[in-house]
């Protein structure tokens, strides 16, 4: 059985402990990427082009530096057990990054200060989740 990370019509907004007001970009560590850099560039440069699949399995894959000729076969054992979705990415619970995702499953990323994100989190005809808390209540 294959298990999915993916949301469809549905909004995750922040974390309700998220410390952040605006949406900040993950600062950049010297000798590497985070999954939050990661996570990020891929989303913000490329909005509605992946599947939240294609994000945290292509983080997993560049973590481990996964060859391309190994994706298939190694994406196939990956969701053959369940994932962590984009409810426990950094973006949403450290950086102030609310998650779309359009009725393909495809996902975009907004500013928890920004007019679109406004938009969806009062949207009713969208689905609405939170991204989970870092601390326990």
């Amino acid at each position: 059985m294959m298990h999915t990370t993916n949301y469809f019509n549905t909004f995750i907004q922040i974390a309700e402990d998220c410390p952040v007001t605006t949406g900040d970009i993950p600062p950049l560590k010297v000798d590497s990427k985070t999954v939050a850099n990661l996570q990020f560039e891929m989303i913000a440069h490329h909005p509605y082009q992946f599947t939240s699949d294609d994000v945290v399995f292509g983080v997993y894959a560049t973590k481990n530096n996964i060859a391309k000729k190994d994706l298939n076969a190694e994406r196939e054992k990956f969701f053959s057990k369940g994932q962590p979705c984009l409810r426990s990415s950094p973006l949403a619970k450290r950086y102030g990054w609310g998650f779309h995702h359009n009725a393909d499953g495809k996902v975009a990323l907004f500013a928890v200060d920004s007019k679109q994100y406004k938009k969806f989190k009062n949207d009713a005809s969208v689905k609405q989740t939170k991204a989970m808390r870092s601390k326990k209540a």
